[in-house]
């Protein structure tokens, strides 16, 4: 199986974070065969970054398994003189596989953003989208969005987060997080998958845990309706339990997919196959 998002070094105040060690062994209990790790350029979410370089060397010793990716932050310099294709490619000869995770808190159509997407494009990377009230932040329906997704075709944009699993649901209340119970048909996310071959989701965290199993038949129905766009992802972060995002104990989500009623088939794409295509691993 293949990880789509894990984290490494210290990132909060109050964890020490993970080191390679940690996580293969975490790995190892698991069965999970390789992760991909994010790189954290910009300071929204987090308290510290774990930047590109520091992530490529942390892995280099560990590159069968641990496979990094690449970010910046699209404000460097000033409003339309960056150009990231250059520093992107650079840290793709360098072993990256993708960008990610963008955490930029702009719009997520930002011409900023637009200039990273273009680099990207040229490149023909997949790109980690955290969604949320601040980070990508977009309108219900994630019109934006679909915008990125309509005119950079090459970019392979992987959904993430509160406000991108929310969309699963046709029927949305703006000021819940984590939406519970019974998922009303006609979602945004269904409809941006039928419509853009180039939109892929993760299912890490308790964002996309709690979009699975919310509605069990839905949830089971929807995996399989989407087992060629849908990622196995854990996001891990944390040292300490957690019920997500920890290395302490199964991630829930891989408990959930180990005792669904999947095809062979299915699951095959969803912990790995589908990884191998979106990252070209």
């Amino acid at each position: 199986m293949i990880d789509t998002h894990v984290h490494l070094g210290q990132l909060v105040r109050e964890d020490p974070g993970l080191k390679p060690s940690q996580v293969l062994r975490w790995m190892d209990r698991h069965g999970i065969e390789k992760a991909i790790v994010m790189a954290v350029e910009v300071p929204e979410e987090l308290d510290f970054f774990a930047t590109t370089k520091e992530m490529l060397r942390i892995t280099r010793p560990h590159r069968d398994r641990l496979l990094p990716l690449c970010a910046t932050d699209p404000r460097h310099r000033y409003p339309g003189r960056f150009d990231p294709y250059p520093i992107l490619a650079h840290y793709m000869d360098q072993g990256c596989v993708g960008y990610g995770e963008n955490l930029c808190g702009l719009p997520v159509d930002d011409p900023m953003q637009q200039r990273v997407y273009e680099a990207c494009d040229r490149l023909k990377l997949a790109v980690v989208m955290h969604f949320d009230h601040w980070i990508n932040r977009d309108k219900p329906g994630l019109k934006g969005f679909e915008k990125m997704l309509a005119t950079y075709r090459n970019v392979r944009f992987v959904g993430h987060a509160q406000y991108f699993w929310r969309e699963i649901s046709g029927e949305i209340n703006s000021g819940v997080r984590y939406p519970g119970g019974p998922v009303v048909r006609g979602g945004r996310i269904e409809k941006l998958f039928k419509k853009y071959p180039n939109l892929y989701a993760d299912l890490s965290a308790g964002s996309g845990y709690t979009a699975i199993t919310r509605d069990p038949e839905f949830g089971l129905g929807f995996l399989k309706r989407w087992k060629h766009r849908l990622m196995f992802a854990t996001d891990i972060i944390h040292t300490r339990p957690m019920k997500f995002c920890s290395i302490k104990g199964k991630p829930p989500m891989l408990a959930y997919l180990e005792t669904a009623n999947l095809s062979v088939d299915a699951f095959e794409r969803i912990t790995r196959k589908n990884a191998e295509k979106v990252f070209r691993i």
